[in-house]
């Protein structure tokens, strides 16, 4: 009996652990109880990076202690903005930071994918610098991004060797999209097309200077070849679409830290998602 109670418990936290980011249909959220020395607040961040200055804000989380911070990285052009996410993870401790990249949604200089991925850096910087004005613990900094920020967050965690965690939602593998691409003529038709993009008002760029970069070093732009460089980063992938499963195989068989892969039954937004999403970032952070 106590042989049998023993395997049964074994087998019971066999699948308590790989199933720690299943998805949770619902979310348990209080109103906070603002800590009077330090009560949680939101304070507009000016930012320094290549020259100019990026436009974000903090969601501060309650407390005068340093406290762990999430990275949010938006899209093409970035309409969502996963700002639901924010408020929850910092009603759990955490503190939120949300930027536009240089060159978009009023943020100064050019708009491109680099300079993206470069202000992703120069942010950390940023954190490193004022980390007691903002309280923020530098030992713990995760970055989640949505689209053309998975594809940021991937590329920057490999730059970010202080940074461990990456979350990656319906990552666009931008070279990987336009690897059959030869010319520049048939590169900008095809990143003029409305349904996949188009030229973005709110971006500080042109459709030119944006993609013909991506013709010219293919290498770099296609998550394909950067498996092994994020071998020892803790990453989550998921997917409304099965486009990915090849680089997240790739990612898969590099990985000595931890990889988890899912592919949802939604939208690229994850419309019908949210709390799922929500519930799989909050277990993500605290593992």
């Amino acid at each position: 009996m106590i042989k049998f109670s023993t395997n049964f418990l074994l087998s019971f936290l066999l699948l308590v652990s790989t199933n720690a980011f299943a998805q949770s249909e619902s979310i348990v959220l209080s109103d906070l109880k603002w800590d009077i020395t330090s009560p949680a607040s939101s304070t507009e961040l000016f930012i320094p990076s290549g020259g100019s200055m990026i436009a974000g804000l903090i969601y501060n989380a309650n407390g005068l202690q340093k406290h762990p911070t999430l990275m949010l990285l938006h899209g093409y052009p970035g309409n969502e903005r996963n700002l639901d996410i924010a408020q929850v993870v910092r009603s759990h401790g955490w503190n939120v930071i949300y930027f536009d990249y240089r060159g978009s949604w009023g943020s100064q200089g050019k708009f491109s994918f680099k300079n993206s991925v470069e202000d992703v850096v120069n942010v950390v910087a940023y954190c490193n610098k004022y980390q007691d004005l903002l309280k923020i613990d530098t030992s713990n900094i995760v970055l989640f991004g949505h689209s053309m920020g998975g594809w940021i967050s991937l590329k920057a965690l490999q730059e970010l060797p202080t940074i461990k965690k990456g979350f990656a939602l319906s990552t666009w593998n931008i070279g990987n999209d336009y690897k059959n691409v030869s010319t520049e003529k048939e590169m900008l038709r095809l990143a003029n097309d409305p349904i996949t993009g188009g030229k973005y008002f709110v971006l500080n760029t042109s459709l030119k200077n944006l993609y013909t970069p991506v013709l010219q070093d293919q290498t770099y732009f296609n998550l394909l070849n950067d498996a092994k460089s994020l071998a020892n980063k803790q990453i989550i992938m998921i997917d409304e679409h099965e486009k990915n499963s090849q680089l997240a195989a790739k990612i898969k068989e590099s990985n000595k830290s931890y990889f988890d892969y899912s592919v949802w039954q939604t939208d690229h937004v994850f419309t019908n998602k949210r709390a799922s999403l929500i519930n799989m970032v909050l277990a993500f952070l605290e593992k």
